[in-house]
């Protein structure tokens, strides 16, 4: 295939160290990470929608001996080279090693329709949605102040004992989910789809036989021998990461391979998701507990704030198109500036810039133990 001439190449060693880690995910951030209305037939309710995990787990950046964080590259293993991101195209395997070429402007062509709408298709009993089709959890908390379609809503769903299916878009991806409604409070759940789940025939599972009456007998006696009315918390802890942060903390306090990255280095990369952990039930009380006057003072704000962002980004794209402006003036300016200059009788001399500054050495430096 042609390479792209000009792109800026640099030559890359091939070797394990050149293995990078993601960069750690982000918990629920103190923002909604998606915002519009659950729709069907006439009815509208505004919401808000939070991750209900977060990733607690301690992150294991990935560095050179020297303690500098490694970043990611893409190599071409038949040239040994780094490519840059502007020379990477995608492409779905047809056969083996063949490859049709996909472009951006196709995927995006692609794309589901944006929308701001949580679509309602359906409502069925509770039971008949398998848990096998749970991918990821969400909670869904009322949007805009507007509490009362949220509540009639809940508790509706509550009574019947009927859950919601739905589809939305999120982030240029469209999502099949499945929405319950708990205690007055609605939480999501996207769904995997038909052709993801494995079944017992593609397992090779064998085929049930019915079972020894006395051996069933013994089995529920050792069923109900562990039988508990509530999980216990307690068993759903994970040590590992306990003792792996016990660990790092008893060797830095005795400064046992213990490494500072150099002053150059790049800065730890900023979990997506980032920000301050917000308290959904604390979020929840707080919207529920809003009077209907509440709703209405809301909405007008919220329509208000949505007027200021758009004059703000009016405003901050007219600020990006003057300096540009300036920019393609300023080369004109100089070239008579530097004619008269010369007609005057010669340049003027460049200022004296002193000594350069000395090169940080390379390498981090081993901090030494505690003493």
């Amino acid at each position: 295939m042609p390479q792209p001439e000009g792109a800026g190449r640099r030559r890359a060693r091939l070797g394990r160290g050149e293995e990078t880690s993601s960069p750690p995910e982000g918990g629920a951030a103190g923002r909604a990470i998606w915002s519009g209305s659950i729709t069907f037939g006439l009815v509208t309710v505004p919401i808000e929608l939070y991750s209900a995990q977060r990733r607690r787990r301690p992150a294991l950046r990935m560095l050179s001996p020297d303690g500098t964080p490694l970043v990611r590259q893409y190599v071409c293993p038949a040239e040994e080279l780094a490519l840059e991101p502007d020379e990477i195209v995608r492409g779905y395997e047809v056969a083996p090693g063949e490859f049709v070429l996909v472009s951006d402007e196709e995927l995006e062509g692609l794309a589901p329709r944006r929308s701001r709408d949580i679509e309602l298709a359906r409502f069925v009993p509770r039971g008949a949605i398998d848990p096998g089709y749970f991918e990821r959890s969400y909670v869904l908390v009322p949007g805009g102040g507007q509490t009362k379609a949220y509540r009639l809503l809940a508790e509706t769903m509550e009574r019947t004992g009927r859950a919601a299916i739905a589809s939305f878009v999120m982030r240029e991806k469209a999502y099949a989910v499945a929405i319950f409604a708990e205690r007055g409070i609605l939480r999501a759940e996207t769904l995997r789809y038909g052709d993801e789940l494995r079944t017992p025939g593609t397992l090779g599972l064998p085929e049930a036989v019915e079972p020894d009456a006395k051996r069933v007998k013994r089995m529920q006696a050792a069923v109900e021998a562990l039988a508990h009315d509530a999980v216990a918390e307690s068993e759903l802890q994970d040590d590992a990461d306990e003792r792996l942060l016990a660990l790092a903390r008893a060797k830095w306090e005795r400064g046992d391979d213990v490494v500072e990255a150099p002053a150059a280095a790049p800065a730890t990369a900023a979990p997506e998701a980032g920000g301050e952990v917000v308290d959904l039930m604390a979020l929840l009380k707080e919207r529920l507990r809003a009077p209907a006057g509440a709703e209405r003072e809301a909405g007008a704000r919220g329509r208000a704030k949505e007027a200021a962002a758009a004059r703000k980004a009016e405003r901050a794209e007219a600020a990006e198109e003057r300096p540009a402006a300036a920019r393609a003036r300023a080369p004109a300016k100089r070239a008579g500036a530097r004619r008269k200059g010369e007609a005057a009788g010669g340049r003027e001399k460049e200022p004296d810039r002193g000594p350069r500054r000395a090169k940080a050495g390379e390498g981090g430096r081993r901090r030494a133990g505690k003493r």
